[in-house]
């Protein structure tokens, strides 16, 4: 995983998936298609690595989520 700013992790974590997003393309210069992808792979990590840092559960991340 390439360097993320601190600011995307924190943003993944607290269930604000737009700011994840935002940050991830305004660290990396990526598109809104390759930050998602980036997003996908970083929330995997940290929900095998921090699952306890989450503020809700996997079901209810998804929920209202389109992609």
């Amino acid at each position: 995983m390439e360097d993320l700013p601190e600011s995307v992790d924190r943003h993944i974590l607290d269930h604000r998936i737009v700011l994840a997003l935002k940050a991830i393309m305004d660290a990396s210069g990526r598109t809104l298609h390759e930050a998602i992808d980036i997003f996908g792979v970083r929330y995997e990590e940290l929900r095998r690595d921090r699952p306890d840092d989450f503020q809700v559960s996997r079901e209810e991340y998804r929920r209202g989520v389109c992609t």
